[in-house]
């Protein structure tokens, strides 16, 4: 059997999946997978679809939907911040206090913006349930809400990873409603 997700790595373990495709792909989805029967059903769902295109997809058409999805189309960027404010100075104020939010967490930086998902997601793991719940209400969703609301092409394996995440993130919100 395999062993429970705790919630100090499912976002962390989620967000990994949200990488550019490279070589470690599908150990990335192969260690997600691994705890993956402790997410939602609607969620678990939704990254199974993921998980199973992702084995069946060579690295390099992966990449290139990855690129054509993310990358090219500002509309489904990755950036919470840019979702939000757009070149508004509301953004930089954001990835300014997300720098130091994984600061404070011993979250690491990569080469993204801190404001890039696979940054903000970790933070749910870290934070309380009440701060993660706000955290999540106030930015996280909104921005998912808006990236998954871009794709022209709803049948994108990357638009059914993102409603596999966002059933988490929602998830964590009523986590921590429920808890204060």
């Amino acid at each position: 059997m395999n062993p429970v997700m705790t919630s100090t790595e499912k976002f962390v373990l989620l967000s990994e999946l949200l990488k550019y495709p490279n070589d470690d792909l599908r150990q990335r989805v192969s260690d997600c997978r691994k705890h993956l029967h402790a997410a939602t059903p609607e969620a678990a769902a939704a990254v199974m679809r993921f998980f199973r295109h992702s084995e069946e997809t060579d690295l390099a058409e992966m990449q290139e939907m990855y690129t054509r999805t993310f990358e090219i189309n500002p509309v489904c960027a990755l950036e919470v911040g840019w979702q939000l404010f757009g070149e508004r100075y509301e953004r930089g104020t954001f990835i300014v206090k997300m720098r130091q939010t994984l600061r404070e967490l011993d979250l690491p930086e990569s080469t993204e913006l801190p404001d890039h998902l696979t940054h903000v997601l970790p933070v749910l793991d870290r934070l309380p349930n009440a701060e993660a719940a706000d955290f999540a209400g106030l930015f996280v969703v909104p921005a998912m809400e808006k990236m998954i609301s871009g794709f022209k092409d709803t049948s994108c394996i990357y638009c059914d990873l993102l409603n596999g995440i966002l059933c988490e993130v929602r998830e964590r919100c009523s986590k921590g409603a429920r808890h204060e």
